[in-house]
Parts: structure tokens; sequence; C-alpha cells
């Protein structure tokens, strides 16, 4: 099992579902545990009945949405075993999300953010409290980022432990991504037509680092599932 963080302030659970079919029609069998403050998933994730806490599948993927820990999925589950997936993608937006994922250097995590002040520091702020040192690979959502925007965010990153990797993935900040991605919420489906080149050029780059998969296969897993 691969425990996958995903931290920071901006909203992310979008990407990360999608993120997840395309792991899914690799045969990676994936769990998506949203434990951010607003719960998003609660709300574009279809169920018939929901609890306070639950387990739904969405498009292959189980997705675990109530759950602020590991250590309290298990308990629901009841069952260790249960817990054997490929990937556990992990959405988080507090330092206790992090202790209560249990992440380590060892594992891949990501630092998600825009360049918008709240998303910058709200996101930084989330590490102020780590004992351990995090490798953290950057997920930057900005259109036309610059090297002082990149230097600013190393600034504020400054006396946290952590260790930011080498490789940066970069997504466009687009309108027309947003309207296509609402449009598959309603539609209770993900969908990659019409998301932008730019688009699936950074979910193939995460999945490749995720998994090493060609990123020819990748592109046209996400062209087959329209």
């Amino acid at each position: 099992m691969e425990k996958v963080g995903f931290i920071g302030n901006y909203d992310k659970i979008d990407f990360i579902l999608y993120t997840a079919r395309i792991l899914t029609k690799l045969g990676k069998k994936v769990l998506v545990l949203d434990t951010t403050a607003t719960q998003k998933s609660r709300y574009i994730v279809p169920v018939i009945n929901p609890t306070l806490s639950y387990i739904t599948v969405f498009e292959d993927i189980d997705v675990a949405i109530g759950f602020k820990t590991l250590k309290q999925l298990t308990e629901y589950v009841g069952d260790d075993k249960e817990l054997e997936y490929d990937f556990i993608l992990i959405d988080i937006d507090t330092h206790e999300g992090i202790i209560g994922a249990g992440l380590k250097i060892t594992d891949k995590n990501y630092f998600v953010t825009a360049f918008d002040l709240y998303s910058l520091k709200k996101g930084i702020e989330i590490l102020n409290n780590l004992v351990e040192p995090l490798k953290l690979t950057k997920i930057l959502f900005e259109k036309d980022m610059t090297q002082e925007d990149d230097e600013y965010l190393n600034f504020l990153a400054l006396g946290k432990k952590l260790v930011w990797s080498d490789e940066t993935i970069y997504f466009p900040i687009e309108n027309g991504d947003k309207l296509v991605i609402a449009e598959n919420q309603k539609l209770e489906k993900i969908k990659f037509r019409n998301l932008s080149a730019q688009y699936k050029s950074g979910i193939t780059y995460l999945i490749n680092d995720l998994t090493n998969e060609d990123e020819k296969q990748i592109r046209n897993i996400m062209k087959n599932l329209g």
C-alpha cells in the first residue's frame, strides 16, 4: 500500500479524483480519503444514503468521507486487511491531517497551492509543527508562474522541516477547465474530454511520478475515458 499525501489549503479534491480514475484504469485499487475541514467530496461524490462517515464507490474509486485519520477509517472497516489498497490518496488541509495520515519522508507527498496569499500562507501554516522532515513535491496551480513566485514560496517555507523535491508539477488555472469539471460534477462522471492539454499533461506527469507508467499509455487512457 502506498500512501500519498496531497497537502495544502488549495482546493485539491477534483484533480485527486481525476488522478485516482486513471490509476484504477491502470489496474490499481485506489482509495481517496478526504480529511479536510470543508469535506467537498461529500457534495461532489454521489451517494444514495449519506451518513456522518461512510465509504462509497465512484467511478471504480473507493472514496472515504467523514474520517479524519486512517485509524478512524480502519476502525470503521473493522479489519486491517480491508485497507490493502495499491494507493490511498489523502486530501489534507491541517497539520492534524498529516499526523492522522502518518505521513513519512519515505511516502509520496505533494504540496498543492496557487499563488494567492491565502493559499500560500494558509498552506505553509499546515507545515509549521512538523517534527520529522517531510519530502514534498510542489504541485502549482498557476498559468504564468514567475521565478519570483517560486522564490516567495521557498521564502515562506524557510525554517520548516521539509525537503523540496527537484521536480515540480504544473497545472494551469483555466476557467475552461473549471467549467468542464463543474459540468462533469453535474453528470456525476469523471471525463477528460474538453480539459485543456496543460491540465491533462499535469495529470499525466503526476501519474508517471506515482507509477512510472508510460506517458503514452496514460494519455490513451484519458482519450478512451472521453
